[in-house]
């Protein structure tokens, strides 16, 4: 009986020592969003893209190369 009561009490100091360090634990931190990228606008169409995506040309920026050929006439 004496050997049941020493056991259940060093399982309750277990018991209460790990709930009283996960209380101290500071919670884990979450990364934050990803910044945006810088967006650009099509001089042609007027679509939004990212500006490293983005296609220069000598009147603008583009979505595509095709869309540069259609308005530079290259």
């Amino acid at each position: 009986m004496k050997l049941l009561v020493v056991l259940l009490a060093v399982l309750a100091g277990v018991w209460l020592w790990q709930r009283g360090r996960q209380r101290h634990m500071p919670p884990p931190t979450r990364p934050g969003p990803a910044p945006a990228l810088p967006m650009v606008r099509c001089a042609r169409c007027g679509t939004h893209v990212p500006d490293n995506e983005a296609i220069t040309g000598r009147r603008g920026t583009y979505c595509s190369i095709a869309h540069r050929r259609e308005s530079e006439g290259a």
